[in-house]
């Protein structure tokens, strides 16, 4: 790298090398952003766009109570580009944070794209410097890196990777959930409603209820199951034909994101305690809390597609369309896109990061995203920003940013880099923050002066 210019490479333009190419681009360093697409796509990709996302389209909760509000807060504050969008491009969804995935994707490119510090070369990271790839090597002995390819890297970059490493890539492998459109719905049964806001209070009316459940913000789609239509749904999904796993996909699934067909054979009533539990619903037809309750949540700024919520899945697409479409109210479901399962891979950060994500076997590379163990959208993002700006003290010389344990962002940087024998994939969450001095007995209350104190430190 010639010193006098000062430029920092990113390879990937997803939502952790997007963040990353934002702050060091806004801290006056110019960035080379490789991006494989649109000549190749991952097996779960297909929009040309930046920042494409897949599993789910909600950044979880804002509330500050939820430890990924806590983190989503902390990156507002810091000036989070991908964040920042995110609540523009934002779909009704309660108290969570869910945004429209084309528009949000389409605004991530074009503002990556019109900043004129930010070269973004379409080429994809490979072994050797050839045609339409670049050699890895290549790239890092001319510049200070980022590495923030996703969880969905591919084969001869994982490779590449493993050299530059000097240890074996861990995996784990999630899938996404399928797609509706809402006028398929059948809103004879389905019903509006956030979890708790919709069972009938004690003081009100029978008529007083219904009149408040339809001027209720249509987030969430509500699908109440009896017993028998829960159970007989249970046994066929566990029965169902699923696609035939590859012998190095069968070693891990991660918990966050489980197969619903996996979590339905762990137990008639796994699924009833998980994404189908009841509890915060009362059934408008009946006045009663549903055995169990489906629930759908709107993927589009336009509210015509909804998500089936926790229904990721590994079952073949007919199958899908089989089995799903015996749940009450889907019927006749217009499925505009399947579940997959895919391929996702992380490194053993604990053993080669540092909690700045930089690798300390070889300081001009940082690592950001997934592939460092932090899952989630949010979390990716978090890392992404402390990646870019750490980069940038790098090459200025400057005294690296280290933020304290106290805060969401510090606390996920100081998990991926403490030695943890046991190292699996990690979302936000307030057990990896320092405990309190005192004793709150009252959960929330608790989350909340955690929050409290995270922002506290969030500038020291």
């Amino acid at each position: 790298m010639v010193e006098n210019e000062k430029t920092i490479s990113v390879i990937g333009a997803g939502l952790a090398g997007c963040e990353a190419a934002y702050q060091i681009a806004k801290r006056g360093i110019k960035v080379k952003l490789y991006e494989m697409k649109p000549n190749n796509f991952s097996p779960a990709h297909h929009n040309k766009n930046f920042a494409e996302i897949v599993c789910s389209n909600s950044f979880k909760s804002n509330l500050l109570t939820n430890a990924c509000g806590l983190l989503k807060e902390e990156l507002r504050k810091m000036d989070s580009l991908l964040i920042k969008i995110a609540d523009e491009t934002k779909v009704p969804a309660g108290q969570a944070l869910a945004v429209d995935r084309e528009l949000f994707s389409e605004k991530v490119t074009n503002y990556i794209k019109e900043n004129d510090l930010i070269e973004v070369i379409e080429k994809e990271v490979g072994e050797k410097t050839e045609g339409n790839k670049i050699a890895l090597k290549d790239i890092i002995d001319e510049s200070i890196t980022i590495i923030a390819t996703g969880p969905l890297t591919t084969d001869e970059l994982s490779n590449e990777i493993i050299k530059l490493i000097g240890e074996k890539e861990l995996a784990f492998y999630d899938a996404a959930a399928p797609i509706v459109t809402k006028e398929s719905i059948d809103f004879n049964i389905a019903f509006y409603g956030d979890r708790y806001e919709e069972e009938k209070k004690k003081d009100e009316t029978e008529e007083e209820w219904k009149e408040r459940l339809r001027t209720l913000e249509a987030s969430y789609v509500n699908l109440p199951m009896n017993k028998e239509e829960y159970e007989e749904f249970c046994k066929e999904i566990v029965n169902a034909e699923k696609v035939i796993l590859h012998e190095f996909e069968k070693r891990e699934i991660f918990e966050g994101c489980m197969p619903v067909e996996v979590m339905a054979s762990r137990g008639i009533d796994t699924l009833r305690f998980g994404p189908l539990k009841p509890v915060g619903f009362d059934d408008p037809r009946t006045g009663k809390r549903p055995y169990a309750v489906v629930q759908l949540r709107q993927d589009n700024m336009s509210g015509e597609l909804y998500n089936i919520v926790g229904f990721q899945t590994n079952l073949k697409y007919g199958e899908q369309k089989r089995v799903f479409s015996k749940i009450p109210g889907l019927k006749n479901a217009d499925f505009i896109k399947y579940g997959v399962m895919h391929k996702n891979t992380y490194i053993n950060s604990p053993k080669l990061l540092d909690n700045t994500y930089n690798l300390i076997k070889n300081k001009k590379v940082y690592f950001a995203g997934q592939i460092t163990g932090v899952e989630g959208y949010v979390e990716s993002i978090s890392s992404g920003f402390l990646a870019g700006i750490n980069a940038v003290n790098q090459i200025e010389l400057k005294e690296k940013n280290i933020f304290s344990e106290k805060t969401m962002i510090g606390a996920l940087a100081k998990y991926i880099s403490t030695q943890n024998e046991k190292f699996q994939p990690m979302n936000a969450n307030f057990g990896i923050l320092p405990a309190l001095n005192e004793k709150i007995q009252d959960k929330k209350l608790r989350y909340q002066k955690l929050s409290e104190i995270s922002l506290d430190n969030l500038q020291r």
